[in-house]
């Protein structure tokens, strides 16, 4: 395999911290890599500048193999809201396109439609101002994957995506021929895409080739191996220093080079790897709470003329780890806030218990005073530490946290708080997987009620028994089980009612013979009735027995490109049969009537 990017000595800091320092290391053709840490030490900042976006401290080199071309997909999409969604990517891309010859600009835009279309995005005057943050992030993707390029940079690709739009880019990447590097936190998307992970340690990179859980059992191996060698150098140390305390330092000039190399073991056996995580001791459970929780009678709730929900009923119990789960824009949101009193119902009551205390962890976050320190917002400094806030981050200004230490500092105001009501609205945004395998553990054992509203599937698996599905227009099902559960319900329901619809087709030739019996009439040019001749007669046979089958045929078509499963090449071609048949159906249709006349 070709060597498509290598880096050599490259750093980055910020004041006194230090994310990374001289690292290197190598991206081959075909390489899908998977790049994580926790956050504050500086994934994105290596991304921006592999990417050309920033620059690395020590100098260095970043040689990508010439002539490949790059596309990067950052974690906020830089967009003018008073443009159509066209526009905004044409402006963004155009020095990506701006070389194409006439052809190759055409196809970029045929990418670009079937892209937005299967991101369900087919209106491409809708101006930026009027799209939600999921539909932006699609925008984003879609403008990226029709560029057609040989590598991928993704920041969090899979943030505010819905979970259609999630299985749709993991199985397009999955299918890809492209080479991958990407910060991500969803972990079946990780495991379903990538055949490789790369860890951000300490200021070093450590690469593992397999899956997340291989990844997991190697680093431990690290680690173990690590601290062994520490713990002998340590020895070392202990003698050494015997020697420096027994043997006066002007006693001979041959010894200054133990005295020198003592120096060099004190740093080493000062390296020991604690595996420092998040740990919630400290956190105390879930405040007592009563029989009653939340109790809603036939609510019904619109905005702006789109009803959000329909007659809704249902008594939370105590102890409910209930999944939250629909596509964007469908009104989860809003149902969080009608129950916890935010907005009011248009009608139908929400009854909330005496004893209920809530803790609400909402989407866009918490408004911090970016002029407040971490210590201002949580003065107890043993739960900053073990929320992985060092000593010298207690004085650091909010404003100058990366976005998950933000989101990591919020979701600890939440859980001090104690609630017997848990509502998390789409609490893996920004939040690292090492921050989400702990909470996921602390939710596992949460004595409370938990509501969560997620797009990730693996934390959705973890942490719900019984989901709420938004079906749209108000419709709320009910599904007993795990979200995978449900995947699989839908998919076996959706392969039925293929079949159905295929059965239920007429046979090839069946409605031409019903209609050969009957005779066959057209109007003469005084208006009366005239026969059909012959050729006419096999002329509409022929029609009669065509169009079931194209119908046939553009099912068969639609039902491989839902599956997911189709090649990108195949997908296409698939898409441009489809506009075919519509045409000779069209066609068929229109000469069948003028002979049925």
């Amino acid at each position: 395999m070709a060597s498509y990017l290598q880096i050599e000595n490259i750093s980055k800091s910020y004041g006194p911290k230090v994310l990374f320092e001289h690292i290197g290391f190598n991206v081959n053709e075909g390489d899908k890599i998977a790049l994580i840490a926790p956050n504050g030490t500086g994934k994105t900042s290596l991304l921006r500048i592999l990417a050309g976006k920033d620059s690395s401290d020590s100098g260095g080199r970043v040689m990508f193999l010439k002539d490949i071309r790059i596309a990067f997909l950052e974690q906020d999409y830089d967009f003018s809201p008073g443009l159509s969604l066209l526009e905004q990517v044409l402006a963004h891309s155009s020095r990506d396109t701006a070389g194409f010859h006439e052809d190759g600009r055409a196809a970029f835009l045929q990418r670009l439609r079937e892209l937005l279309t299967s991101f369900r995005l087919p209106d491409a005057d809708r101006k930026m101002g009027e799209l939600s943050g999921g539909e932006v992030k699609r925008v984003a993707i879609s403008e990226m994957l029709a560029l057609d390029a040989d590598f991928l940079i993704m920041d969090e690709p899979t943030n505010h995506l819905d979970i259609e739009a999630i299985e749709f880019l993991e199985s397009y990447l999955k299918r890809s021929r492209c080479t991958l590097l990407m910060v991500t936190h969803d972990r079946y998307f990780l495991d379903r895409v990538c055949n490789i992970v790369m860890e951000l340690d300490h200021g070093a990179v450590y690469t593992y080739r397999g899956d997340y859980q291989n990844y997991l059992e190697k680093r431990q191996e690290r680690i173990a191996s690590w601290n062994a060698e520490t713990d002998k150098v340590r020895n070392l140390l202990r003698r050494e220093l015997e020697w420096i305390h027994a043997t006066p330092c002007a006693r001979s000039g041959k010894a200054k080079y133990r005295i020198n190399a003592f120096r060099e073991l004190s740093e080493r056996a000062g390296q020991q790897r604690d595996d420092r995580q998040i740990s919630l001791e400290g956190i105390g459970g879930a405040s007592r709470l009563g029989s009653k929780i939340i109790n809603c009678k036939n609510v019904n709730y619109s905005w702006e003329g789109q009803c959000m929900l329909r007659d809704f009923s249902y008594n939370f119990q105590r102890g409910d780890k209930l999944g939250i789960v629909g596509r964007n824009g469908i009104g989860k949101s809003t149902f969080l806030d009608l129950l916890t009193g935010a907005i009011a119902p248009d009608s139908g009551s929400i009854d909330r218990g005496a004893s209920l205390v809530i803790g609400y962890y909402r989407q866009q976050g918490m408004e911090f005073d970016g002029e407040m320190t971490v210590l201002d917002v949580v003065s107890d400094t043993r739960l900053l530490s073990n929320f992985m806030f060092s000593r010298d981050m207690y004085t650091t200004r909010v404003s100058r946290l990366s976005g998950g230490e933000r989101r990591r500092l919020y979701l600890l105001t939440i859980l001090m708080q104690n609630p017997n009501l848990l509502i998390l609205d789409e609490p893996t945004n920004d939040l690292d997987i090492v921050t989400l395998n702990i909470l996921e553990e602390y939710l596992a054992d949460y004595g409370g009620s938990l509501i969560t509203v997620s797009h990730d599937r693996h934390f959705l698996d973890r942490t719900a028994d019984h989901l709420l599905v938004f079906c749209g227009d108000g419709v709320v099902k009910d599904f007993v089980g795990k979200f995978s559960e449900y995947r699989a319900w839908i998919k076996d329901v959706e392969a039925e009612k293929r079949k159905a619809e295929q059965a239920a087709a007429p046979k090839p030739g069946a409605q031409s013979a019903q209609t050969a019996a009957a005779p066959k009439t057209g109007r003469n040019s005084s208006g009366g009735p005239r026969r059909l001749s012959y050729k006419e007669r096999k002329e509409l046979e022929s029609i009669e027995a065509a169009m079931p089958l194209l119908e046939q045929e553009k099912a068969g078509l639609e039902a491989e490109m839902s599956s997911g499963d189709m090649a990108y090449d195949a997908l296409q071609k698939a898409g441009a049969r489809i506009e075919e048949i519509l045409a000779e159906l069209d066609r068929l249709e229109t000469h069948w009537l003028e002979l049925s006349e």
